[in-house]
């Protein structure tokens, strides 16, 4: 040790290097090679720790970080707050359609009691804020729920801490103030000034209030912004759309940018006043005809023969995708633009169920069905949906219209809640569980009394036929967070175990047992949830 008493230049980044290298491979200043180099190394290193720790100057304190904003929602019922950090602690069940025994997922638990807890209004527990924090940042499903709960006090530590940054991102203007709009010199500063996520918050918070202020404010440095910009600038009008937008998304059209004016022409046709939906029903209605020469009265389709620069201003984008014919891609795109209520004056004066019930000539059906599809969803149009959906019991379960399991999904979330859950209830009882996954995402929670007995009974009849179980735990695992607690009473018969018929999937009763345990104990834990929570 007395060799290396004396300071040696660079003394720390040889030592690093040794120790990294190997003494055998290099040894440094000051140590004698040899089977002692390795001590002699650490000893070099220890003394060169303490010397570089002595020999550091003092530094001004950095300063203080502001005061955490004032929380001034009610706080959390002490039970309820328990239950936060019971589930913040728990671990989720396993995932791939394994067992996962009888007891409740508490990690799936979290989102609804964010959703109860928000929807009271209750303040976050700031002793919780960090592992609530922890916890959306690894599920970004969380992130909406966890930071309206956490309030300011979120963007105050993810200032602190780089690894909350996503609350600054998720948080609109990343947690600044915005000015009111009747601060017309703050509103103007920052949105000519501002960061940009500053600016959309700015515009989205405006456009919610005062849609006209909103589009004005936009209107002043339009033609100055970035294409990206424009994009994301035009899509907030989408809250408040009116027919008082139309002007300024007429002009949108002749935007340099094919995906603004893409996005233009698509908030044009769901105002089924515009004069863009007016070109496109002309457009449309020049394509489909009733022709009453066969036995039945049937539709016919000629499709355009060209994207003229006329259609594609009105947003037809002509590059059909690949395996797409252009005369096809044109004639849906024409369709879906065009209003709906022009078809019953078009066709004969008939109801969009008896459009629907046409026969339509040349395999032209699914092209034009799916067109109809995607217009009653843009437009909102109830009345088209039902008779694209048809009835849940027609042998083809998917409707007239429906071409896949998610378009009826989009169908249904045309229809108000009630409606939705009756008709996947039906869709249930006569098809059964197998393709009614996607169609129970788009019901409310918790499920109404007739979808939920849907599901129950049709799980009944998996479980007594003796079914492959493993098949169904992703609506057993939907079941457990949308079925209302009320029904774990009527549940309790199920959670023995069934006896195993000889065609029956080896070890299936005792999964059924387990995942009806399972369901009843999380619907009991739910209801006591919302208990803790003030919810009658």
């Amino acid at each position: 040790m007395d060799k290396i008493s004396a300071p040696v230049p660079d003394a720390w980044e040889e030592l690093v290097t040794s120790a990294l290298l190997g003494t055998a491979r290099r040894t440094p200043p000051g140590v004698a090679p040899g089977a002692e180099a390795p001590v002699a190394l650490l000893d070099a290193a220890a003394v060169e720790t303490v010397r570089r720790r002595a020999g550091l100057r003092p530094t001004r304190a950095a300063q203080r970080p502001q005061p955490a904003p004032e929380d001034t929602r009610p706080p959390l019922p002490a039970a309820a707050g328990r239950r936060l950090a019971m589930l913040l602690a728990g671990r989720p069940g396993m995932g791939g359609g394994g067992r996962r025994g009888a007891a409740p997922d508490l990690m799936e638990l979290l989102p609804q009691w964010l959703a109860t807890a928000n929807a009271r209004g209750y303040a976050a527990p700031p002793q919780l804020l960090p592992v609530l924090l922890d916890a959306a940042r690894g599920r970004t499903d969380l992130r909406p729920a966890a930071l309206a709960f956490a309030g300011s006090r979120a963007t105050w530590l993810a200032r602190l801490n780089p690894d909350w940054r996503f609350a600054l991102r998720a948080t609109p203007g990343g947690g600044t103030a915005l000015p009111s709009p009747q601060d017309t010199e703050g509103v103007r500063r920052l949105w000519e000034e501002g960061l940009f996520a500053e600016r959309v918050a700015l515009l989205s918070a405006i456009r919610a209030g005062e849609p006209a202020a909103a589009r004005e404010l936009l209107a002043t440095t339009w033609g100055t912004e970035r294409a990206e910009d424009r994009l994301m600038f035009l899509d907030s009008l989408r809250t408040g759309l009116g027919a008082d937008d139309e002007p300024f998304l007429e002009q949108a059209l002749a935007d340099r940018s094919r995906n603004v004016r893409a996005t233009a022409a698509e908030l044009l046709s769901a105002l089924p006043g515009s004069a863009l939906a007016a070109r496109m029903a002309v457009r449309a209605g020049a394509c489909v005809a009733v022709d009453h020469t066969q036995d039945r009265p049937t539709i016919v389709v000629e499709a355009p023969h060209e994207c003229d620069s006329g259609m594609e201003r009105d947003g037809v984008v002509a590059k059909a995708p690949s395996g797409r014919g252009e005369r096809s891609w044109w004639f849906g795109q024409l369709v879906e633009s065009a209003p709906l209520a022009v078809w019953p004056g078009r066709l004969g004066g008939r109801t969009p169920e008896e459009i629907v019930a046409l026969p339509v000539a040349d395999d032209w059906r699914n092209e034009l069905h799916a067109a109809w599809c995607r217009a009653a969803v843009r437009q909102r149009d109830a009345g088209w949906a039902r008779a694209l959906l048809g009835t849940p019991a027609a042998r083809e379960a998917g409707g007239p219209g429906a071409v896949s399991l998610a378009e009826r999904a989009r169908l249904l979330s045309t229809l108000g809640s009630a409606e939705r859950a009756e008709w996947v209830a039906a869709f249930i009882a006569t098809h059964g569980l197998s393709e009614a996954f996607q169609l129970l995402g788009v019901c409310g929670v918790p499920w109404a009394a007739p979808l939920g007995r849907a599901v129950v009974d049709a799980l009944n009849i998996a479980r007594d036929a003796g079914s492959y179980p493993w098949s169904f735990s992703g609506v057993m695992g939907l079941a457990e967070r949308c079925l209302d607690p009320a029904e774990a009473g009527r549940l309790e018969g199920l959670m023995a175990v069934p006896d195993e018929g000889e065609d029956a999937s080896p070890g299936a009763g005792g999964y059924w047992a387990e995942a009806f345990q399972r369901l009843v104990t999380t619907l009991r834990l739910r209801a006591t949830m919302a208990q803790e929570l003030g919810v009658e």
